[in-house]
Formats: structure tokens, C-alpha cells, sequence
């Protein structure tokens, strides 16, 4: 890097000169006799770590929360003090501590089902923390998402972030989600930190997420750790359980189409624990009950393990992983086959009471494949990558805590092998140049609270990436796989003069970035703050894709020689408060993201099976900018929050020279995730300890299309004329869902422990457009539209245990 030195200055300011200071304030510290009181918070009944647990010492006005492996540490001043440790669903607890010297506390929290009889619902985790600098993340508990009403009766993770403000949906139907006007390929999901590259089942009708399986979910849409890196827009950042440790428990669900099973219990009491879950669909079933549909088949099946050993006081070992596929045949002519697997080994020690680290060895894959017998070919895709990451979290003192970290991700990519499905089909086997990839980075963030007012939180990610060989790359003349047709006005595939072949790790193209990020919280008072955030994020991979969300056949590609990397620089300002007790929590923020290098594809662009992508593909830029206001009822039979959203999100490719037009003229267009209006409402009502009831209300702005403005005759066919990109919308989406759910009463008096849900999707009947075709009227002669539209109302019934 040019700017090397400098870049070691700032960073030596930034980091290195607060941790000398930390250091000294801690050498300080022990003349003034403060030590550091650290552990463990899990739950009593099974031993379950948990994320997110509130330690507070009130008289102090001080407190920590728990990591992703449920430890915190704090230092305090010698003496007895009062601590108050809260978590949604647990009972509260309150206790004197008397601390005279490095003291290791770990607390079990006891179910709050268990302890109350009446029916007041505290939600401590929606609250809104005013005093951390953390702005722009979303939690949700998994008890929360388990009361919404959801499509066919399948509690669904990703459903329920639709929910959040800047959080939008492609269409009824589709896969995938978009945060503050960004692509569904701009999100980093991680599940146990492996990371999911399709997230959902039966072409988005489900998620990939087992909810009896999940512990904790968080989405960041800005002010991001430091800790992620290679997305451009958000990290859906989720944890599984661990499973119990104690004791044997198995839970489920029986619904219309799919049903569920998770089984989790000791492996050696007290040290080891076990969890296996599984899910499957079996609507497909009922087809063959109907000679026409008897060959036909839609179905998915995953799998979700996790094992977990305490080796000793300060190391604890645990292996994870997901595998899960989806099945579509016709006719059994036509069979599409995707899904991911994942693999993940985490080594946590502790190596003092202040310094705390996780290993990981993660695997992760994700294959697609084709079997078309009517033309006697297989084909076969999918991306691979190995993932090696250590991190370490140190607690220096009570006002400063560093984080830091290194990973190194090594990337193959299959975009396609064709092998003929038999002897006769006429058809050579094939296989596109595979690509690989290797993209190492480290990390560096604090956690500073300057005063009793002022909190702030920065880092630093420097990233590298490397394309790597084996493979052939085409050369052009001007380096150019893209000309213009000046007489013509549109853009064409430009024909290699040559080529280069790099062998084996071979380096073809790389890149290095500086990713900072920073956020800061003022507090007012004891009830309301304003925060501020930026963040710099650099996503190497791309999506090659000229749909509106992710299909299975979808490839991923590396950055190189053509394709850049987008890199997005996001500011985000907010005013946070809870009033009426934390009763209630009101939050609004606003933002403003630009991407550079975001692709665009030149008119009539073939993607699948394309041996130069390059030739179809203009690197552009991408900006969204919106407000979103959060109200939320924490407490009482009662709550739910409303969401809303004023946004834009808009793309522009424009001439490469003066003689261009570019993509839509060189103008900004709306992107396919432009949802000016985006409106929610959730909310649950516990009635008694036997019934409770959901209700959810949605309502976006219709999604950007490109409708014919005219027509015109060729050759006796009637040929529409399209106009500027995306100039239309589809209608308006909105749809009202409800949920009832009977929990007998005999519950309370056995192990054995039931209840049954009853759910109602899109309860008047709208009728949503998945899309609108356009087609010649064989009458007429005229075009005309065709909307497409997916569910009505859509009931549904499932029955849950666990004993």
C-alpha cells in the first residue's frame, strides 16, 4: 500500500496509545485495590450458555453483558455490591457480593416458567440500550419469533426479520432478504460463525434455520464489528444451542406439510452435552395420490448438530454442523438438487480472568445440481471455502475492552461441470475453468466509555485477497471484454486476442483494503441517547444473477481482473430512548450508503454456463439512503413493536467514455430493492396461562419492474418496446396474519409438555404479485399483463411437544 507508513501511524494512535493508557489505569487500579469479578451465566436446568445476560451493578452504575459463549468479565472496586443479572424468559436475579480478591462467579438462571404464576412479560432484550455505542442491530430472542404467525404453520427465522425496520422482502415467495436498499447477496449469514450461502428451502417457502435448534440472532445493518468482514449491506450473525448437560430432553412439532424433531442431552453429566435436530417436509406425498402429479415431487430434509465438552475449568471444545437439501423433479425428466453443509470445530480457553479466546476450523459448501434426463446431461455447481479464525476478547478494565482477531479463508469455486447422464445422450462431458480464491484479513476494535456520558466503540480491518490460478484468463485488446456500438448505442461482447493460463496457486489478481469502522453514544440521561456510526465494508465474492433474489442456480464468482470489489462506506445517525419505566423504547435512525463497483449487466446478457462473464458485465455504483423509526412495548401482556421505513435504493452505470450511453443512459434508476414505504406491526397477547395469540401486519411499497411503454410488428409478431430500467412497480404488498396458541393446563403438573398453533396467512385474502408477465393475446394481437400471484389465505395447524 502506498500509504503504508502513515496507515501504521493512525493505527498506532487509534490503538496501541488507549491500550498503554488502559494498561497504566490498570496498574493504577490495584493501588486502589479493584479486582475483576468474571464467569460464566447459563441455564439451571441444562447448563446452556447464554448471549447477551445483563450484569448491572446499580450503586456502581456499571454492568457488562455476556459474549457469544456466555462469559463477561468487569473490574470493580474492593468491597461489598449489589448485582443485578436479568435475561428474557429467567427469573431476575438480585444479590449482595463481596469482592476481596480475582473471584470467578458463574450464575445459573432459573426458566421463568417455572417460577411465575402470573402472566407479566418482560422483554429485557428489546429494550433499548442507551449507553453503548452500538447502533443499527436488531435482536431477537427465539421465543419471540416462536409466537409470530408465520406461512404454513413453520416458525421461520428469516420471516420474522422482515419485520425490523430497513429489512424488505423481493416478493411473496422469494428467497432471501434485503437490508437498507441493498442486494440479498450483500448480507453475510453465519450460523455458528460457518456461513450460509443460500438461506432458504422449497425457493425461499422456508428458511434453513431450525428454530428449535437456535439460540441467539443478531443482524447488524450498520456500525458493524470489526470482527466481519466480506459483505457490503448487513451480518446475520446465528448461534445454535449447545444442548443440555443435565439432562435428557427431546422437543417437535407435527405440521400440515413438515414436522420437526430435536433430541439434546448429557454426553458426560455436567461436561459434555449432545444435540441433534431434524426436519422434514412431506407435502410431495400427497401428489402421488393424483395420477398427474404421482412423478412430481417438491420436498427438503436438513440436519442440525452441535457436541460440546468442558475440558477443563478454562477450555471448552465444540464441534457443529448443518447439512440440509432440497429436491424438485418433474416428471422425473427434470430433478434439481441444492443445499449447504457446514462443519465447524471451536476450541474457547480462557487464558486469565481478563482475556478470553475462541479457535475455529470452519468448512462450509454449497452445491446445485441439474439432472436433465429429456436431454441426457447432469449438471453440477456450488462453492466451497475453509475458513480458519481466532479471536480474542480482553477485558482490560471497566471502561475499555479490546477485541482482536485474525482469519483466513481459502475459496473453490465450481461454476459448472456437465457429465452426460447416459450413453446415447450425444453429449461430451464439460467442465468450466473452476476458480479459487484465498482471502486472509485481522482485525482490531475497543470498546471505550470516555465519561459517564460518552461511549465509543472503533476498529480496523485490513483485508487482502487473492485470486488464484488454476485456470485460463482471456486477454482483450485495451483490457476491455466489453465494447460500446456507438451506431447502435448498446454494448457488445468483445472477441480475446489471446489468453494466459496460470498454473496451480498462481496469483492472477489481488487486492488489499482498509475497513474502518466507528460508533459513538452521548447519553442525555438515564432514558435517552443519540449515536452516530460508519463503517467501511469490502465484499469480494459476487453473485452472478439478473434476478430479484437468489435462485438455486445462482453462481458465485470471485473479484479479478474485471469484476472488482464493491466496497460500501455507510454513515448512520440515531436518537434512542426508553420511557415509562422501559416500558416502551422508541428508536430512529437515519443513513446514507454508497457502493462502488455494485456489477450491471449489458442488455440480453447470458449468465448460465457463460465461460466469460467478463464480456457481460459493467462494474457501476450503488447508493440508498432512508429513516427508520422502531416503537416498541417491552412489558405486560401486551407487546410487539411497529416498524417503519422512508427509503431509497438506486443504481447507475454510466458511459466508461464521453461516446457511452451506459446502462439506462448513464442515469440512476431505482434497484430491484427500492421499497419507498416499508410498514410493520407485530404484537402478541397472552391472555392467560392456557392461551396467547399473535398478530403480524406488513406493507411495502411494490417492487421496481420494467413495463413495455409501446409495441411494434416484425415478421407478423407483435414485439413489445421497452422503456427506461425499472420506471414501474409492481402493486402495492401488504398481508394480515394471525396465530393462536392453546397451551393445556395440565402442562404445569407433568414433564411431558404440549401445544397446539393455530395460524391464518394473509387473513383478507390479498392477492400479492409475485410478478407480471407480459404476453401477445391470440384474439387481439395486442400485449397484455398477466399477475402472478402465490398464496391466498393460507391456514394452518401444528402441534409442538417437549419432555
Amino acid at each position: 500500500m502506498k500509504n503504508l507508513p502513515f496507515t501504521v501511524y493512525t493505527f498506532f494512535l487509534i490503538f496501541v496509545a488507549p491500550f498503554l493508557y488502559a494498561q497504566e489505569n490498570t496498574n493504577a487500579n490495584l493501588t486502589k485495590e479493584k479486582f475483576t469479578l468474571s464467569g460464566t451465566i447459563t441455564d439451571q436446568n441444562s447448563n446452556e450458555t447464554l448471549i447477551g445476560v445483563n450484569i448491572v451493578f446499580p450503586e456502581l452504575k456499571t454492568g457488562v453483558t455476556t459474549n457469544e459463549y456466555g462469559f463477561y468479565s468487569i473490574t470493580l472496586p474492593k468491597g461489598k455490591h449489589q448485582v443485578q443479572i436479568s435475561y428474557l424468559g429467567y427469573k431476575t436475579v438480585n444479590e449482595t457480593i463481596e469482592l476481596t480478591q480475582n473471584t470467578k462467579y458463574n450464575w445459573p438462571l432459573s426458566n421463568e416458567d417455572n417460577v411465575l404464576k402470573e402472566v407479566i412479560i418482560t422483554d429485557d432484550r428489546t429494550k433499548t440500550d442507551i449507553r453503548k455505542p452500538e447502533m443499527s442491530v436488531n435482536k431477537l430472542s427465539i421465543s419471540a419469533i416462536k409466537k409470530m404467525p408465520v406461512v404454513l404453520g413453520e416458525v421461520d427465522v428469516l420471516k420474522s426479520i422482515l419485520l425490523l425496520p430497513g429489512v424488505t422482502n423481493a416478493g411473496e415467495g422469494a428467497s432471501g432478504f434485503n437490508v437498507r436498499g441493498g442486494g440479498a447477496d450483500q448480507n453475510l449469514i453465519l450460523l455458528d460463525e460457518a456461513t450460509i450461502f443460500n438461506s432458504s428451502h422449497v425457493f425461499g417457502f422456508f428458511s434453513v434455520f431450525n428454530p428449535d435448534a437456535i439460540k441467539d440472532i443478531r443482524l447488524y445493518k450498520g456500525g458493524i464489528p470489526s470482527r466481519f468482514g466480506g459483505r457490503a449491506s448487513s451480518v446475520l450473525d446465528i448461534y445454535q444451542k449447545d444442548g443440555s448437560s443435565k439432562k435428557f430432553h427431546m422437543n417437535g412439532g407435527i405440521g400440515l406439510i413438515s414436522s420437526r424433531l430435536l433430541v439434546e442431552g448429557p454426553l458426560v453429566k455436567d461436561k459434555g452435552s449432545f444435540l441433534i435436530g431434524g426436519r422434514g417436509s412431506y407435502a410431495h406425498l400427497f401428489l402421488k395420490l393424483s395420477p398427474e402429479q404421482k412423478d412430481n415431487a417438491a420436498y427438503f430434509y436438513d440436519l442440525n448438530a452441535k457436541f460440546s465438552y468442558k475440558l477443563t475449568e478454562n477450555d471448552n471444545l465444540y464441534l457443529s454442523g448443518y447439512f440440509g437439501r432440497d429436491v424438485f423433479s418433474l416428471n422425473k425428466s427434470f430433478t434439481n438438487t441444492y443445499g449447504n453443509s457446514t462443519l465447524n470445530l471451536r476450541w474457547n480457553h480462557l487464558y486469565s480472568d481478563k482475556l478470553f479466546s475462541n479457535l475455529s476450523l470452519i468448512y462450509s459448501d454449497y452445491y446445485y445440481g441439474l439432472d436433465l434426463d429429456f436431454v441426457g446431461f447432469k449438471w453440477d455447481s456450488g462453492i466451497k471455502n475453509y475458513n480458519i479464525k481466532y479471536d480474542f476478547k480482553n477485558y482490560l478494565t471497566d471502561s475499555f475492552k479490546l477485541n482482536y482477531g485474525l482469519n483466513a479463508i481459502y475459496y473453490d469455486f465450481n461454476p459448472g461441470t456437465i457429465v452426460p447422464s447416459n450413453s446415447t445422450s450425444g453429449i461430451n462431458s464439460d467442465q468450466l475453468d473452476k476458480k479459487y480464491a484465498f482471502e486472509p484479513a485481522v482485525y482490531i476494535s475497543a470498546d471505550h466509555d470516555l465519561s459517564k456520558k460518552v461511549s465509543i466503540s472503533y476498529g480496523l480491518r485490513y483485508s487482502l485477497f487473492y485470486r488464484l490460478g488454476q485456470s485460463t484468463v482471456n486477454i482483450y485488446a485495451n483490457d476491455n471484454p466489453v465494447l460500446f456500438n456507438n451506431d447502435l448505442k448498446l454494448y457488445e461482447k468483445a472477441t480475446p486476442i489471446d489468453t494466459k493460463f496460470y498454473g496451480k496457486n498462481d496469483v492472477i489478481q489481488s487486492f488489499d483494503n482498509l475497513e474502518p469502522r466507528f460508533s459513538a453514544a452521548y447519553q442525555f440521561n438515564d432514558t435517552q441517547s443519540v449515536k452516530a456510526s460508519y463503517n467501511r465494508m469490502v465484499q469480494y465474492l459476487q453473485l452472478i444473477s439478473n434476478t430479484s433474489s437468489p435462485t438455486p442456480l445462482d453462481v458465485w464468482t470471485p473479484s479479478d481482473n474485471f469484476i472488482k470489489p464493491q466496497i460500501a462506506d455507510q454513515v448512520a445517525l440515531g436518537y434512542f430512548k426508553n420511557f415509562s419505566d422501559g416500558m416502551y423504547s422508541l428508536e430512529v435512525e437515519t443513513y446514507y450508503k454508497k457502493i462502488k463497483n455494485r456489477i450491471d449487466y449489458i442488455d440480453g446478457a447470458e449468465l448460465i454456463a457463460n465461460k466469460a462473464l467478463e464480456q457481460v458485465i459493467l462494474n457501476g455504483q450503488m447508493r440508498a439512503y432512508g429513516l427508520e423509526i422502531l416503537l416498541k412495548k417491552n412489558e405486560g401482556k401486551l407487546n410487539g413493536w411497529i416498524s417503519y421505513t422512508l427509503s431509497r435504493s438506486e443504481q447507475q452505470t454510466p458511459g466508461r467514455t464521453p461516446l457511452e450511453t451506459g446502462i439506462n443512459n448513464g442515469q440512476w434508476y431505482k434497484s430491484v430493492y427500492d421499497k419507498l414505504h416499508n410498514l410493520a406491526v407485530t404484537s402478541s397477547y397472552t391472555l392467560n396461562d392456557k392461551w396467547s395469540f399473535g398478530a403480524n401486519f406488513a406493507l411495502q411499497s411494490g417492487q421496481p419492474v420494467t413495463y413495455p411503454e409501446g409495441q411494434y410488428e416484425y415478421l407478423g409478431i407483435t414485439v413489445p418496446s421497452y422503456g427506461l430500467r425499472n420506471e414501474n412497480r409492481l402493486p402495492a404488498y401488504h398481508h394480515l396474519d394471525i396465530a393462536a396458541t392453546l397451551t393445556p393446563r395440565k402442562n404445569n403438573n407433568r414433564n411431558y409438555k404440549t401445544e397446539w398453533v393455530f395460524s391464518i396467512y394473509n387473513l383478507y385474502n390479498r392477492r400479492n404479485a409475485a410478478s407480471i408477465n407480459f404476453r401477445q393475446n391470440i384474439d387481439t394481437g395486442n400485449n397484455e399483463a398477466v399477475r402472478t400471484s402465490i398464496f391466498g389465505i393460507v391456514p394452518a395447524v401444528s402441534y409442538n411437544f417437549k419432555f
